[in-house]
């Protein structure tokens, strides 16, 4: 039997764009469907979330036993003003959560050497300029990795990154996985300019990194299509439909 399913696919894009909402609705369509409508039958999805919000939890149990700090701040200066809220001491700790993905796609790799025989991989990240951008990001991914991907950015203003992160944040569960969100200030300061359309526009099928050319398309949420079901199941067919064409040859 040919091949059917993708290997691993980047699913790009400001907060609350729409990513987990895509990754959400793909657990729900069964395994076959899923595999001929979207080529992506069984998958696991890994999340660079989980490890940032991991360290702010460290270092608050580091405070608490009298210890400094490693990684983080528990305030930030935005616009000449203070305000509450965790932040990294160090930009480059937004490029270590990328080798940490990059670190668990190998260690699949290692377990399982015909991993993709029968599961594609969804990796999942948000960055803005502020910290290096989409092209400073993709740098500390593999050429293992990168060459075995496709990407699906999913497009936002930065206005509707805005409105649907105060929708979906949960102050009671920051570290939730469809309910995390960010202060205002914070999401301004740290997503409200993007590079995505520099990164991209060199070709407008694939995204250029060290020679590897990388099929990528475009899922334009705004007007939201990822709180509809039936609106965000066929436009996302049509996407991966074209990427498809780029990735298999």
């Amino acid at each position: 039997m040919s091949k059917q399913n993708f290997d691993v696919v980047i699913l790009n894009g400001r907060p609350a764009a729409g990513k987990s909402e895509i990754i959400d609705y793909l657990k729900h369509v069964p395994t076959a469907e899923r595999l001929q409508r979207f080529h992506i039958g069984e998958f696991e999805e890994i999340d660079d979330f989980p490890y940032l919000w991991e360290r702010f939890q460290d270092d608050d149990v580091l405070e608490k036993m009298g210890k400094p700090r490693m990684f983080s701040e528990t305030s930030y200066v935005f616009n000449g003003k203070r305000y509450p809220g965790y932040t990294f001491k160090e930009n480059y700790l937004w490029n270590f959560f990328i080798r940490k993905l990059d670190l668990a796609y190998s260690l699949k790799m290692r377990d399982d050497k015909n991993y993709h025989d029968h599961k594609t991989l969804l990796v999942e990240f948000s960055r803005g300029s502020e910290h290096g951008g989409f092209q400073e990001a993709y740098k500390h991914l593999s050429d293992e990795l990168l060459k075995r991907a496709c990407v699906i950015y999913i497009k936002v203003s930065f206005e509707e990154s805005l409105r649907k992160n105060r929708r979906r944040f949960n102050p009671d569960r920051p570290d939730s996985w469809l309910e995390h969100g960010l202060e205002d200030t914070k999401l301004e300061l740290l997503y409200k300019e993007s590079d995505w359309e520099q990164f991209s526009s060199a070709d407008p099928n694939f995204l250029i990194v060290r020679g590897i050319k990388i099929p990528y398309a475009v899922f334009d949420n705004e007007p939201e299509k990822t709180d509809k079901p039936e609106i965000l199941g066929k436009h996302l067919e049509e996407i991966t439909s074209k990427l498809w064409k780029n990735w298999y040859k």
